[in-house]
């Protein structure tokens, strides 16, 4: 059974970023192309051990190397970009992204045959089945397993805001949801997802991982799909929350937004500070609020006690923690409001096109 350990929490501060992309055919819509991408052929360079498929055959993930600085992370970012579009296009396939791709349908859509997958497919039945979501992951490094735990419990109310900015996924199956973030119900819908509750320490937390392995309810610790989770291999406090994105500099602004986070929160740890230690029912009430109405959401304050705009949260957050890209997110819009404009004025061949990457 292989767990992760305390030794892998060593770095503080280190970036890693995964994206999920779909792979379109000429006309912008999914299509099975990933084992010619991955299996196939041979990728660019910079794309080896870090191009794999997810459950469907039109899902690809890239995963950049481990980063020291956000410069970096924006470099890095790019590279893996425009390789993967160079890649794709030289095997006739485009690439594109959001948290749901509006013309996907799932029963129309072929399922990976590498036995991860098949295995997921067997356990959960229907609601991986039509599991067609693409999602962006940030890691973050953290020197210490029980302060990455801290963190992963203070940050949970966090991510209802990064949710409700990076909403991009109003259309599944065809339809609009009336959701901004459908992609977030429908993974919900897996089992092991959404907002975890608190664990005690780094223990507590190994002791769950190897429970859940050890009686079969995963197959590996891969499978805690959970919103953030410190992750036991890589040394990490993973944000798994945000909505898939065709635009580079918002997906920068979200790694931008989490490292900091977890930089502030790291600090809090280190000063002994006590945790908000939040149930999860009212995170569970904030998230759906961000994935119902994006970047119309008023979230519940810490306390409970208020509802506050998600433009006054922005602002506080951009000055408190020293960072600009969430800002801009939210002045400029959401993918959700730009996908509902696009179809209204240029049908769906609109929305399709405006999530290619270029």
């Amino acid at each position: 059974m292989e767990l992760g350990s305390r030794a892998a929490f060593d770095r503080m501060g280190t970036l890693g970023i995964e994206e999920e992309f779909f792979v379109v055919d000429e006309r912008g819509h999914p299509t099975a192309g990933t084992d010619e991408l991955v299996y196939q052929s041979e990728p660019p360079a910079i794309l080896e051990d870090r191009l794999d498929h997810e459950l469907f055959k039109c899902v690809i993930e890239t995963q950049t190397p481990t980063i020291d600085s956000l410069s970096a992370a924006e470099d890095a970012l790019a590279e893996v970009r425009e390789a993967l579009v160079d890649h794709a296009e030289a095997h006739g396939y485009g690439i594109a992204a959001a948290g749901l791709h509006p013309s996907a349908k799932w029963r129309e859509l072929e399922h990976a045959e590498k036995p991860r997958y098949r295995a997921q497919l067997d356990r959960i039945q229907y609601p991986q089945h039509r599991n067609t979501t693409a999602g962006l992951h940030v890691h973050v490094g953290v020197d210490d397993a029980d302060k990455a735990v801290w963190i992963a419990n203070e940050i949970r109310w966090y991510l209802p805001i990064l949710l409700a900015l990076s909403a991009n996924s109003p259309y599944w199956n065809g339809f609009d949801t009336g959701l901004a973030s459908a992609r977030a119900k429908i993974f919900e819908a897996l089992p092991n997802t959404g907002m975890p509750t608190t664990f005690e320490g780094f223990e507590e937390f190994q002791e769950f991982e190897r429970m859940m392995v050890e009686n079969g309810s995963i197959n590996d610790r891969g499978e805690l799909w959970y919103d953030v989770r410190p992750h036991s291999a890589h040394g990490t406090v993973e944000i798994r929350t945000p909505d898939g994105q065709a635009d580079p500099d918002r997906v920068m602004a979200f790694v931008e937004y989490t490292k900091a986070l977890v930089d502030d929160l790291a600090a809090r740890y280190e000063d002994g500070k006590t945790g908000y230690d939040h149930r999860r029912e009212p995170l569970d009430e904030n998230k759906w609020r961000a994935m119902r109405h994006g970047h119309d959401v008023e979230l519940l304050s810490k306390e409970w006690d208020e509802a506050i705009p998600l433009g006054e949260l922005v602002d506080r957050e951009s000055s408190r923690l020293g960072v600009d890209g969430i800002r801009d997110i939210y002045d400029s819009g959401s993918g959700t409001q730009r996908q509902r404009r696009l179809r209204e004025t240029g049908g769906l061949a609109a929305v399709c096109e405006s999530l290619l990457l270029d």
